[in-house]
């Protein structure tokens, strides 16, 4: 359970991108929030971002309904 919402978005971010292989994630745990951070090839970078960053809003969304459900807060940042 510990690594659920990193592994939730390694899933999420693996099936979108053509390099899954070049997918990070790590998680930065606060006080407060815990921020998850993920990293693709520059390639893949348009495609988790999405048109006018649709498909990130809709990962943060997800993320955040888990998040919620394991009574956490968290923040997803996509790093360049």
């Amino acid at each position: 359970m510990e690594n659920a919402l990193r592994d939730l978005v390694e899933f999420m971010a693996k099936s979108l991108v053509d390099k899954p292989e070049e997918v990070e994630v790590s998680e930065v745990a606060g006080e407060q929030t815990t921020v998850v951070e993920l990293k693709v090839s520059k390639e893949d970078l348009g495609k988790v971002i999405g048109k006018q960053g649709r498909t990130a809003r809709s990962m943060r969304t997800i993320l955040n309904a888990a998040s919620t459900k394991l009574n956490k807060r968290s923040v997803l940042e996509i790093v360049e």
